[in-house]
C-alpha cells in the first residue's frame, strides 16, 4: 500500500481515529524547532500557536495603520477648518503653507495659480505652458523624484537639495486645472511613486474649493 492510499483512506474515513483513538498517542512527528519526536496533538498546538502569533502580528500592524490614519485625518481636519475660515486668497495660501509645513511637517511647499484670481505674490508668477499641460494631464497627484520636474525650480536655492516631491493639481468642479500645489523634501522616500494619494487628493480638492470661493 502506498502512502497516498493511506492518506486518501484517512481523508475518506474521518471516523477512523474515533474508533482507534489510542493510536493518536502512538503517532509522533518531528518537532521543526528541536527535532525531537512529538505527538500529533502537540504538533497541532504548535501550529495553532504559530497561527496566533501571525494573527497577533497582523493585528498590531492594523492598529498601527489605524492610529496613523487617525492622526492624518486630524491634520486634514485642522487644515479644512483653516481653509473654511480664510476670507481671502492670501489667507487661504497662508493656511496651506502653515498647516502643510507645520502639522504635516513638509519642509518645502509652494503654490502656483494661473486661472483663479490675481495677486502680487509668487503664487501668481508666470508658469510655463509645459507645466500647465503636465498639471492638467495628471489623473492623480504626482509622487516621485524631483529629476526632470520643471516645477522644482519654484523652490529656489533649495531645489538642488530636493530628492522627492508631490504635485497636486488644483481643479474647478468641471475638471479644468487652474493651479498646482507642490511639496518637496530632501528625503528620497518622503514622496515615493507607490505612495497612497487619497489624502493628497482631498487636500487638493479642499485647497481648490477654498481658492475658488475667495476668488469669486
Amino acid at each position: 500500500m502506498k502512502s497516498e492510499d493511506v492518506a486518501r483512506y484517512l481523508h475518506d474515513h474521518p471516523e477512523f481515529f474515533d474508533q482507534y483513538a489510542d493510536m493518536l498517542a502512538l503517532v509522533t512527528l518531528p518537532d521543526p524547532h528541536s527535532g525531537r519526536a512529538i505527538s500529533i496533538t502537540e504538533k497541532q498546538l504548535f501550529n495553532l500557536r504559530d497561527k496566533v502569533r501571525t494573527l497577533e502580528s497582523k493585528l498590531v500592524e492594523l492598529i498601527a495603520f489605524g492610529e496613523e490614519n487617525d492622526a492624518i485625518s486630524g491634520k486634514v481636519h485642522g487644515l479644512a477648518v483653516a481653509l473654511i475660515s480664510a476670507n481671502d486668497q492670501a489667507a487661504v495660501v497662508r493656511a496651506l503653507y502653515s498647516h502643510l509645513g507645520g502639522a504635516f511637517a513638509v519642509p518645502h511647499v509652494t503654490v502656483r495659480l494661473w486661472g483663479a484670481g490675481q495677486g502680487d505674490g509668487h503664487e501668481f508668477e508666470n508658469v510655463a505652458d509645459a507645466v500647465k499641460a503636465f498639471a492638467s494631464g495628471l489623473q492623480r497627484p504626482y509622487c516621485g523624484t524631483v529629476t526632470g520636474q520643471e516645477s522644482a525650480a519654484w523652490f529656489g536655492e533649495a531645489a538642488t537639495h530636493l530628492r522627492s516631491m508631490t504635485q497636486v493639481p488644483l481643479r474647478e468642479s468641471g475638471g479644468v486645472c487652474f493651479g498646482l500645489l507642490a511639496m518637496a523634501s530632501e528625503e528620497p522616500h518622503r514622496f515615493y511613486p507607490e505612495l497612497g494619494t487619497l489624502y493628497l487628493e482631498r487636500i487638493g480638492e479642499m485647497a481648490a474649493a477654498a481658492l475658488l470661493r475667495v476668488a469669486a
